[in-house]
């Protein structure tokens, strides 16, 4: 039997994206062991109107199926995530494939959609894929699409974008968790240069501002309406491009954003 703490460490690492086999080498364990932290050993009938039956499998499955506790924090952070950059992808046997793409400028950022996806659904292990200039990070599931209702046929800006009642309370509760995996996604921190006439000479002055950019106006609106729940001000750009350049404003921001890394 091994000690409590090791059992964590494995568990952490596989939901941030490392194999079976890394973990037990890390770890110093057999990969059978850690498949048995991650999946769990009995396999009962499982009865779907009681959360509390099935083997530890399902107890870490699905929060909307199974009744399972649903970091709330987190699951707003990855919402942010995917209207961002995310989508799910139909596999065989009903299973789907969330993606996000990350890009590989910000290292630090890949390592915080890994954490989150492991988080939001702890049974599958997260995977990441190497393209062109970005890294993909997600997990197979049936139950992302219960967890992501906003998934659908064609594109994004293309449809209705709605929250269901149950994400509305959380992203109300999270508003800050949900804007910075907006921002993290199709935001950024610039800094922004203009240039005017001061006693007959042009001077230019710089100061910081932040973007989001999406061409859903349903997205758009659920950013805006987070900025307003928090009172700070933004303005339309154009018809995809969402500012913030009041000071006050970029500095409440950077308490919880602040610069991608």
């Amino acid at each position: 039997m091994y000690p409590e703490e090791v059992v964590q460490q494995a568990l952490e690492l596989s939901r941030a994206g490392w194999t079976d086999r890394e973990v037990a080498r890390r770890c110093g364990v057999s990969i059978a062991a850690v498949r048995k932290w991650r999946y769990g050993t009995r396999r009962r009938r499982l009865d779907p109107a009681d959360p509390t039956s099935g083997d530890a499998r399902f107890r870490r499955g699905c929060p909307r199926c199974f009744g399972r506790e649903l970091d709330e924090r987190c699951y707003a952070y990855l919402l942010g995530l995917y209207l961002g950059d995310g989508h799910l992808a139909r596999c065989r046997k009903g299973v789907y494939r969330l993606d996000i793409a990350c890009d590989d400028a910000y290292p630090g950022l890949i390592e915080e959609a890994a954490k989150a996806v492991g988080t939001v659904l702890p049974i599958s292990r997260v995977g990441r894929r190497r393209k062109p200039g970005c890294t993909v990070v997600g997990s197979y599931s049936k139950h992302w699409p219960c967890l992501f209702p906003q998934h659908g046929p064609g594109r994004k800006h293309e449809r209705t974008i709605e929250l269901a009642d149950w994400q509305q309370k959380i992203v109300d509760e999270y508003t800050e968790e949900l804007i910075r995996g907006l921002i993290h996604s199709d935001g950024c921190r610039g800094v922004n240069r203009v240039r005017r006439p001061v006693q007959g000479e042009e001077r230019w002055y710089e100061y910081p501002r932040y973007y989001f950019t999406n061409e859903s106006m349903d997205i758009q609106r659920l950013f805006t309406d987070a900025l307003d729940r928090l009172g700070i001000a933004w303005r339309q750009m154009n018809r995809k491009n969402v500012s913030v350049a009041r000071r006050e404003a970029v500095a409440r921001l950077d308490e919880f954003v602040g610069p991608k890394y």
